[in-house]
């Protein structure tokens, strides 16, 4: 991981359930928001480790994943880099 942002984000948006979520559990999305630009791709697979790491060089979809003790936030963006969403997996 980088301690710079490594693509575009787009704009940025949320869906209320991971709004709600992260109020709850005092999660700060702004937070979770950087890691993710910057290549802290959390909890997710070796597998979609990889994909990321290819989307760097190549037009696909970036995706984060990080757990909490009562569920999980994903960050998703798109491989046209005009949006990237903030959501529950159960938004998906």
């Amino acid at each position: 991981m980088t301690k710079h942002p490594l693509f575009a984000l787009g704009q940025v948006v949320s869906t209320r359930n991971a709004l709600q979520f992260a109020e709850t559990e005092k999660i700060d999305l702004v937070a979770l928001l950087l890691r993710h630009h910057c290549g802290d791709w959390g909890d997710v697979c070796e597998e979609d480790r990889e994909s990321n790491e290819e989307a760097l060089l190549l037009p696909l979809r970036i995706m984060s994943s990080y757990r909490f003790a009562e569920g999980s936030i994903w960050i998703i963006t798109e491989a046209d880099r005009s949006v990237t969403t903030i959501l529950l997996p159960s938004d998906y």
